[in-house]
């Protein structure tokens, strides 16, 4: 998977809205340590974290896992924009025969797992698919049978708040393999000043 972080909004957003609430605009440094330590003390130890909700981050996310998505979506307080497969399953059209064991040329368009058994039950899922568009069946009805390891990608826009739940949630060693690599790629995607809002967020083996 990929991960690019493609915008951000710049702390000072933060603590000016802090700062809007007692009037306290004078006793800020813009945007330097003073601001910073403001940020964390109130929306971090002092857990009013609605302040947090003035930072917002754009992210390009490629090559996850439809199964995924799903879990991504369960995140609600976000934006995602997804690659339509409704326009690009043709991408599979008039290509070379999916063989099983030929991870290789399967993995472009499906996630692997390690498994091998569950792997070419993808392929072989893959092939049958590649089968049915050559038919000319519509994308509309051919997408049905699509693997839930075929892979996706997306525009996420998400706040600082929610990022900090979603965080929590999946960097966890309970949480799905693939959406845990997720999660941990986002937070390695953050800008280095940006890391204190999340550090205490990240699971820790």
């Amino acid at each position: 998977m990929e991960v690019t972080l493609l915008n951000h909004t710049p702390l000072w957003v933060c603590s000016n809205a802090i700062r809007t609430c007692w009037q306290s605009f004078d006793k800020g440094d813009n945007g330097g340590e003073i601001d910073l330590a403001l940020i964390d003390r109130v929306g971090n130890q002092l857990k009013h974290a609605s302040t947090l909700e003035h930072l917002f981050y754009n992210f390009y996310i490629k090559g996850i896992s439809r199964a995924c998505l799903q879990e991504l979506a369960r995140h609600r307080i976000a934006s995602l924009s997804v690659k339509s497969t409704r326009y690009t399953l043709k991408e599979l059209k008039n290509k070379s025969e999916f063989k099983p064991n030929d991870f290789d040329n399967a993995s472009r368009y499906i996630v692997l797992t390690g498994n091998e058994f569950v792997d070419n039950a993808s392929i072989n899922a893959l092939e049958n698919l590649r089968q049915i568009l050559n038919q000319n069946t519509s994308l509309d009805i051919a997408k049905y049978c699509l693997p839930e390891s075929y892979k996706t990608e997306l525009s996420w826009s998400i706040n600082a708040r929610s990022l900090q739940n979603f965080i929590t949630l999946r960097s966890s060693k309970s949480a799905l393999w693939e959406i845990r690599n997720l999660a941990n790629a986002i937070y390695n995607t953050l800008p280095n000043e940006h890391k204190f809002i999340f550090a205490e967020c990240v699971y820790k083996d």
